[in-house]
């Protein structure tokens, strides 16, 4: 499915400016089709290469209502209509007005009536939308249609005007409150015209008893807020919307406890001040269970953080173990222990600071390799690499992974290079939107005759072994490089990154 700037490039020759115009529009006008009970298709006149195509319009996007049914069904973006099968078209970039269908017609089987709307920016009109409704649902005019119809059409009217959508509050309308959530109609004098069913009752729930009818609401609101700050700063949004400033959204806390959201819309077709528009959306419970997960998150990074110190704790205990040991086997097996130890609590450090489970393992592998080397004999001159990026983990891959590489390669430092030999341990890494795909390289003495890794009994290829099958569920292979490539032993290892796989 191509996009609208992709749509736009093929078929326009549309400025910057003017393409970003359309976006800004196609990023409001969910809010024009629920005003207006009908579907909004956006239409550009194609670029005069294209014509010979037999397309003088092309639709490049477009929006079905969440308060009525729609009237296209079916994909409509990227059909071609000449002037001659859609007249309003032309007719509206020619008089640059709304242009209104006198009597509906039929469309697959569905009355429908159609408004073309020319976009205007820069003094040009450089787009046409076409408002179609259905009409096949019955519907018996009410307040709440009324004034709805009444506000699309104030905006429609902007629309022509060029003066909505403005370029100063594109920012948040993805997040802000919609129709259906709450909607406040505003005259020119701040007082409240009309209140859907659940703008009133978003006010209730922040306090306010009766009707909104005849209020004035930025006074009203501002008594209900209970932070002075914030108290103020709706208020001077919806003031603002009533001096034609573009207003952006903006959350305050009851004095009841609710939370809710606030946007408010200028409304001043042909130039002239008509009110505003204020929608609304209590946030209270989304905000409790946002609350709720921040304090979960909280309380597991506390317990990471608790985890680290205790590992830190019992590394600490094990070195000191080892340094009161005199059998070398002995000290050997616990310095390796305090490695290990060592490692885990470093992925419960790095889990301890993150915000959601993942982890770093570029940065989390440069710290625990190091420490490799150090568990080394002292004589150990071995260089260790790292090519490619590892990227960011979940938490239950991170552990068993850093402990699988540790092990890998403290085996390669440990016996491809007796004697304290110099030599390089390479790690090469490529990942792809489902795999880690690892190579651990040394240009050592390679692996025995006969040596399998099934039967192999140390207790580090063993651990890896284990990680790898029950934990990462990866697959590990060890082969000997042959005559023709670099001397030494190959560790190729696979991890998908997800689960399900």
């Amino acid at each position: 499915m191509s996009t609208l700037s992709d749509l736009l490039d093929e078929n326009t020759s549309l400025p910057g400016e003017a393409a970003d115009h359309l976006q800004a529009v196609v990023a409001e006008w969910q809010l024009l089709a629920d005003l207006s009970f009908a579907d909004f298709l956006l239409w550009v006149p194609v670029s005069p290469a294209l014509k010979e195509q037999g397309g003088d319009f092309v639709c490049v996007a477009h929006a079905r209502p969440t308060t009525a049914p729609t009237a296209h069904p079916e994909d409509v973006v990227g059909t071609r209509f000449t002037v001659a099968e859609h007249p309003q078209l032309a007719r509206a970039v020619r008089e640059v007005r709304i242009c209104r269908e006198e009597d509906p017609h039929w469309y697959r089987d569905l009355p429908m009536r159609r408004e073309a709307i020319p976009v205007r920016f820069g003094g040009e009109v450089i787009a046409v939308l076409s408002r179609e409704t259905n009409l096949a649902a019955p519907r018996v005019p009410s307040p709440l249609e009324v004034a709805y119809l009444g506000s699309a059409g104030d905006l429609c009217q902007m629309i022509v005007d060029g003066t909505f959508p403005s370029p100063d509050s594109q920012s948040d309308v993805h997040t802000s409150p919609r129709v259906g959530d709450g909607l406040i109609r505003l005259d020119s004098g701040g007082n409240v015209v009309f209140a859907s069913p659940n703008g009133l009752s978003a006010y209730h729930r922040m306090g306010h008893e009766s009707d909104l009818v005849g209020t004035r609401l930025a006074p009203l609101t501002r008594s209900l807020i209970r932070d002075p700050f914030d108290a103020t700063e709706v208020a001077h949004r919806i003031l603002d919307a009533l001096d034609g400033k573009p207003g952006s959204r903006t959350e305050a806390d009851s004095r009841r406890g609710a939370v809710v959201l606030f946007r408010a819309l200028p409304l001043r077709p042909h130039g002239q001040p008509a009110g505003a528009l204020v929608l609304v959306r209590d946030v209270t419970e989304v905000k409790r269970r946002d609350r709720a997960l921040l304090s979960k998150d909280a309380t597991i990074r506390e317990i990471h953080h608790r985890v680290k110190n205790n590992l830190q704790t019992v590394a600490a205990l094990l070195r000191l173990q080892s340094r009161r040991t005199s059998s070398p086997e002995a000290r050997q097996a616990l310095t390796e222990s305090v490695r290990r130890v060592a490692s885990i609590a470093m992925v419960h450090e790095a889990l301890s600071v993150s915000v959601d489970e993942r982890v770093d393992l570029d940065q989390l592998l440069d710290n625990v390799l190091p420490m490799v080397g150090e568990v080394a004999t002292a004589e150990s001159r071995v260089a260790i690499s790292r090519t490619g990026s590892f990227g960011v983990v979940v938490a239950e891959i991170a552990t068993p992974l850093v402990m699988v590489l540790a092990e890998l390669v403290q085996n390669a430092v440990e016996h491809a290079f007796p004697d304290g030999r110099p030599g390089k341990v390479e790690i090469s890494v490529s990942r792809s939107a489902r795999w880690l795909d690892i190579l651990i390289r040394d240009n050592g003495r390679g692996l025995p005759s006969g040596f399998s890794l099934e039967r192999a009994d140390g207790l580090g290829l063993q651990i890896v072994r284990t990680l790898v099958e029950s934990e990462l569920r990866g697959s590990l292979s060890l082969r000997r490089l042959r005559d023709g490539e670099k001397r030494g032993t190959e560790a190729a290892l696979r991890v998908p990154l997800s689960r399900r796989l």
